[in-house]
C-alpha cells in the first residue's frame, strides 16, 4: 500500500493488525468447527474466544527467533490463552490459516471497492443528466468532429463503470474461498466438516480442490480486475485532463477553497487528481505480471506471503 494515495479505510483491511486478526479469526472458526464435531470441549473454545489476543510487536520478536510467522503468531496467542491453546490450530498447516485470512481481507476489500464504485456511478449519473443538453464539440483522433453533449460523453463512462461494478460482484465470489484441509491439502489429521463449518462461519466457501495452497489463479484475477477498474479511471482521467488544457478548458476539476497549484505561478489550477489517477492506474497494471507468474507455484507451495521476503528466507514455511 502506498500510505499518500490509500484510503483509510483501505488502509486499515491491509495493516498488519488486520492481517494477524483473520489468521485469529481462521483459528477461532476452526476450533469452534472442531467443537461442533465433538473434538474440543466447549469450555476450551469459550476460553479461548474470551482470552486470544495477540501483539504485532510480540510476534515480530518471536519471529526473529524462530523464524517462522505462523509459528510466532500461534506462539503469541498461546501465552494470552493458557492450556486452551492446545486446542489452536489441530489439523492444520499454515497455509490454511495464510491462505484463508488473505481471503478475508481480499473479500473485504472487493466489498470496499464496491462501495466507492457505487458512489462513482451514481455521481456521474448525476452528472449526465445535469449535462445532457450541454453541447460540446466532438472530438476523435483529437481533431473537432461533430457536435455532442457533456453528458453524452459521460453516459459513455456511466457505461463502463457498471461494467467494472459487475466485475467487482463477480470477483467477490472468486475471492471468497478457504481452505482447512491440512497438509498437502489431504485432510489426512483433519475432516472436511471442520473446513466446511469453519468456512460458513466466515462467509467463505471452501476450495474445490486445494493442494496445501489455494490456487494463485485466484489472487492473478483480484489484481487483472482491479488493473481492469483502474484502467477505466485512467481514460476518463486523461480526458478531463486534455479538456482541461488553457487552450481548451471546457472541464475543469474542483479547485478546493485555499487549493495551491504552483509554489512559483499562483495562477495554475492543476488536474493533479487527474495525473494521480493515471500514475495509480500504471502501478496497478505493474502489479498484473507478478500476479501472473506467481500463478506457477514451485511444488504446490509459495512462500512469498512470509512477512520475510522468501529471498532471504528459506526457511519459511
Amino acid at each position: 500500500m502506498i500510505e499518500r494515495y490509500t484510503l483509510p479505510e483501505m488502509g486499515a483491511i491491509w495493516s498488519e493488525e488486520a492481517k494477524f486478526q483473520s489468521w485469529l479469526d481462521v483459528e477461532i472458526a476452526a476450533t469452534e468447527a472442531n467443537c461442533e464435531l465433538g473434538r474440543v470441549p466447549a469450555e476450551a473454545v469459550a476460553t479461548i474466544k474470551e482470552k486470544a489476543a495477540f501483539s504485532v510487536e510480540r510476534i515480530l520478536e518471536i519471529e526473529a527467533e524462530v523464524r517462522h510467522d505462523v509459528i510466532a503468531f500461534l506462539t503469541n496467542v498461546n501465552e494470552h490463552v493458557g492450556d486452551a491453546g492446545r486446542h489452536i490450530h489441530v489439523g492444520m498447516t499454515s497455509s490454511d490459516v495464510l491462505d484463508t485470512g488473505l481471503a478475508l481481507q481480499m473479500k473485504a476489500s472487493v466489498a470496499l471497492l464496491r462501495t466507492e464504485l457505487d458512489a462513482l456511478a451514481e455521481a456521474i449519473r448525476e452528472l449526465a443528466r445535469a449535462h445532457k443538453g450541454t453541447v460540446m464539440i466532438g472530438r476523435s483522433h483529437a481533431i473537432h468532429g461533430e457536435p455532442i453533449t457533456f453528458g453524452f460523453k459521460l453516459a459513455g463512462w456511466l457505461a463502463e463503470v457498471e461494467r467494472n461494478r459487475e466485475r467487482l460482484e463477480r470477483l467477490e465470489t472468486v475471492v471468497s474461498v478457504g481452505q482447512i484441509s491440512g497438509a498437502m491439502g489431504t485432510y489426512a489429521n483433519t475432516d472436511p466438516r471442520v473446513e466446511e463449518i469453519a468456512c460458513a462461519k466466515l462467509g467463505l466457501v471452501p476450495d474445490t480442490a486445494s493442494t496445501q495452497v489455494i490456487s494463485r489463479d485466484r489472487h492473478a484475477e483480484y489484481v487483472q480486475t482491479l488493473a481492469l477498474v483502474g484502467a477505466a479511471l485512467e481514460r476518463f482521467s486523461t480526458e478531463i485532463r486534455n479538456l482541461q488544457r488553457t487552450d481548451v478548458l471546457e472541464v475543469e476539476e474542483n479547485f478546493a477553497k485555499g487549493q495551491k497549484g504552483s509554489s512559483a505561478m499562483p495562477h495554475k489550477r492543476n488536474p493533479i487528481r487527474s495525473e494521480r489517477i493515471g500514475g495509480l492506474a500504471r502501478v496497478l497494471r505493474s502489479y498484473v505480471v507478478a500476479a501472473l507468474e506467481n500463478c506457477a507455484l514451485w511444488h504446490e507451495r509459495d512462500i512469498s506471503h512470509s512477512s520475510v521476503e522468501s529471498a532471504t528466507a528459506p526457511w519459511s514455511g
